[in-house]
Parts: C-alpha cells; sequence; structure tokens
C-alpha cells in the first residue's frame, strides 16, 4: 500500500491498481488529491474497513488474479456512498452494462488506454455529482414526497449534509484558509455551524484538519 499525498485540499482517492505504469499516470492526472494506492481488491476491503475515501478508482484485471468488478459488491457494501471508476481493457459490452446496472453498481466504465483529460473529467464529475450528491438529492426528494415538516430532525440532516457538501466542492483545490465569516453569510447559518460543518468533514477525513483558520479550530465548535 503507498500514500501518494498531493495537496491538502483535493479529495480522498482509493486507487485499485497493481501496474505501476497505470499509477504513474494517475499520479500524473490526479496530482491534486490525496492517494491512497493498492494492489488489489482484497487490500483495498480491509483498508475501507477503517477508512472512508471520497472516490474508488478500481482497474478490473488486478494482482493475485483478481477481477475488479467481482469485487464491486462488496466494496459497495463498505462505501455505498463512494463512487467507483472502473478502468478495463478487457470488459466487453455485456460486462461493463453488468458493471453499471444494479444497486451496488459503478458509476462509470473507462476503457484503456486511458485517455487522462477523460480521466480527470470523469472524476471531478463523480466527486460533485454522484455519490454522497446523489445520496442528497434522493433524501431531498423522499423528503418532498412525505412532506416533511422543516422544522424535523430528518430535513435538519438533510440540510446540513448537502451543505457540507457544498462546502467541500467550494474548498477542495483551494490553498487558502476559509473565510468563516463569508461562509456563513453564504449559507444563512452562524460562524459556530460553519465551524461544526468544518469539524464534521474533517472527522469524516474529507478535510485535512490544517484548513480550520487558526483562532478557530474543532475544540470551539460545540454549538
Amino acid at each position: 500500500m503507498r500514500n501518494q499525498d498531493g495537496p491538502k485540499r483535493g479529495a480522498s482517492i482509493l486507487i485499485v491498481e497493481d501496474d505501476p505504469r497505470q499509477i504513474r499516470l494517475y499520479l500524473k492526472a490526479l496530482r491534486g488529491h490525496r492517494l491512497t494506492c493498492v494492489a488489489n481488491a482484497s487490500t483495498a476491503l480491509v483498508w475501507l474497513a477503517g477508512q472512508m475515501p471520497d472516490l474508488i478508482l478500481l482497474d478490473h484485471v488486478l494482482a493475485g488474479g483478481e477481477r475488479g468488478a467481482d469485487f464491486l459488491p462488496r466494496l459497495k457494501e463498505l462505501a455505498a456512498h463512494v463512487p467507483v471508476i472502473i478502468i478495463s481493457g478487457t470488459l466487453d459490452l455485456r460486462g461493463q452494462l453488468q458493471a453499471l446496472q444494479g444497486p451496488q453498481a459503478a458509476h462509470y466504465v473507462i476503457e484503456k488506454p486511458v485517455d487522462l483529460d477523460e480521466l480527470e473529467a470523469t472524476v471531478q464529475t463523480a466527486l460533485d455529482e454522484c455519490g454522497l450528491a446523489e445520496t442528497i438529492r434522493a433524501l431531498e426528494s423522499l423528503e418532498r414526497s412525505e412532506q416533511i415538516e422543516a422544522n424535523e430532525p430528518s430535513r435538519r440532516f438533510v440540510e446540513r449534509l448537502a451543505r457540507q457538501h457544498e462546502i467541500l466542492k467550494r474548498l477542495r483545490g483551494n490553498a487558502a484558509k476559509p473565510n468563516i465569516s463569508q461562509l456563513a453569510r453564504d449559507f444563512s447559518v452562524s460562524r459556530k455551524t460553519i465551524l461544526r460543518d468544518l469539524h464534521d468533514l474533517i472527522q469524516r477525513g474529507q478535510l485535512a484538519a490544517d484548513i480550520m483558520p487558526a483562532n478557530d479550530g474543532p475544540q470551539e465548535n460545540h454549538a
């Protein structure tokens, strides 16, 4: 297992790949993100038991004779909200369709040889619009259909999750410390709420602890 940390404001991406040449390509294309590389899906399952990435990049043909797509259901059981991009030069059309269908499906399949521009664009879309963002949209839709009142705890939870996702998108790739007061104004909440949001994102591993302004550490965030 190798950790390849780019700027700390990038997303956490788990790369399941055993080919050093492919790994070098991914390190080049995704250098702005925090990358962890493992050689097979079995190791990825162990890693996921203790940590949660923002995205999984899964090769199909792996070390030890493993097939990445075969492990997709088990990976999704551990990380149901994490988008998965399968990379393959061997999956036929039927195999690709199977990987993209059903409740434990991948979001994308990219064929080898990998076009780096396509990879970068797909990763960005997956981070911004898939996974957690889909979960939020589904919960918001359910709230509307059930006519849940604005002051009910379930709606407050979804609102907090949606706000945190938007904050995360703003801060990824931004080297500057966040302006807590500006974020509070933008989202019409208190500074303490924004600090709590940042603390939650740090606790989930979606942001590094150094994102906190010097005088606004997580210890002040109890409201």
